[in-house]
């Protein structure tokens, strides 16, 4: 079956992608300035206490025998123990990655649901007044920063409006979607802004091709033509692109998670650089690849459905 050895293949194409970002993780960590040691017992250290911790941690040995240790106990699903919070790095994801992994599918799903109806009516509807509203607004999302537009949905919504909190999350599913529509809402508009734009012009070239002239020719319907054409040929190219951003959304869920205090592990990665926990850093790039890799796949898998000559 081609499917199976096309998704055998991806998978094999991950192990030494993931081994390639164990290192570069491993050695960029090394180079932040400071050491570990220094950080944990303050300002009133002293040459022998640092020594003293550091010979503790392991960091006394050379790098190419740290980086073994370090290779090895990931291999065994062991990420260290956490120097500033003095726990075992794989509970402290074990309670933040949920956090994270609901705010970025919110802001996914926001997102194609504002870029896909949207896109349509403003392919259908080019040039028209409707048209320039709909990719106006979109550019304008664009060119704001994120922090910026959560500030803003923070003043209108939280402050003066009272329609939601001002951060943290919740006790219970519904409430923690209630507390991460803001932030999620906040990462999604800068997305859709994208996918709209792309999935606009895709539907204009489709709606140029002449298969679907010729299928206007036999009397479909346009319901019939946009749905069995239309749709299926445009999104391909959308979701690489929806795929390309997930990293995007993950990188910018640094400073929205900030904003919104909300405890997920992007925050917690700004927390560990600067107290430089060195597993705690190690752990949060080494899950956020793999989640990233994941998502890589599931979208090479959709793309094949959609267009089963891509797994030839």
């Amino acid at each position: 079956m081609p499917e199976f050895a096309y998704i055998l293949k991806r998978l094999v194409l991950m192990i030494p992608t993931l081994l390639v970002i164990l290192l570069v993780t491993f050695v960029i960590v090394r180079l932040l300035p400071g050491d570990p040691a220094s950080a944990m017992i303050g300002d009133r250290s002293v040459d022998a206490d640092v020594l003293r911790m550091n010979t503790e941690l392991g960091l006394h040995q050379s790098l190419p025998v740290q980086f073994l240790q370090f290779a090895g106990h990931v291999m065994s699903g062991n990420l260290g123990m956490s120097y500033a919070l003095h726990t075992p790095v794989t509970s402290v994801l074990a309670e933040r990655l949920p956090v994270t992994l609901t705010l970025t599918a919110m802001a996914g799903v926001l997102a194609l649901l504002l870029a896909i109806p949207l896109a349509f009516v403003s392919a259908l509807k080019r040039h028209s007044a409707t048209d320039l509203a709909i990719r106006g607004s979109f550019q304008v999302a664009l060119s704001m920063p994120a922090f910026y537009i959560g500030l803003v949905l923070l003043t209108v919504f939280s402050a003066h409006l009272h329609w939601f909190p001002v951060g943290g999350y919740g006790t219970s599913w519904g409430d923690n979607l209630y507390h991460l529509f803001l932030p999620a809402l906040t990462l999604a508009l800068s997305l859709a802004a994208v996918l709209m734009n792309s999935l606009r012009t895709s539907i204009i070239a489709v709606l140029d091709a002449e298969y679907v002239t010729f299928a206007r020719a036999k009397g479909l319907s346009t319901r019939v033509i946009l749905m069995r054409h239309v749709m299926r040929n445009s999104l391909i190219p959308t979701l690489t692109l929806f795929a390309l951003n997930i990293g995007t959304i993950i990188g910018s869920a640094v400073i929205t998670e900030t904003v919104f205090a909300v405890p997920g592990i992007c925050r917690l990665m700004v927390d560990s650089i600067f107290s430089r926990d060195y597993p705690m850093i190690q752990g949060l790039v080494i899950v956020l690849a793999v989640l990233v890799s994941a998502i890589f796949l599931v979208t090479d898998v959709v793309q094949m459905m959609l267009d089963p000559r891509r797994a030839r």
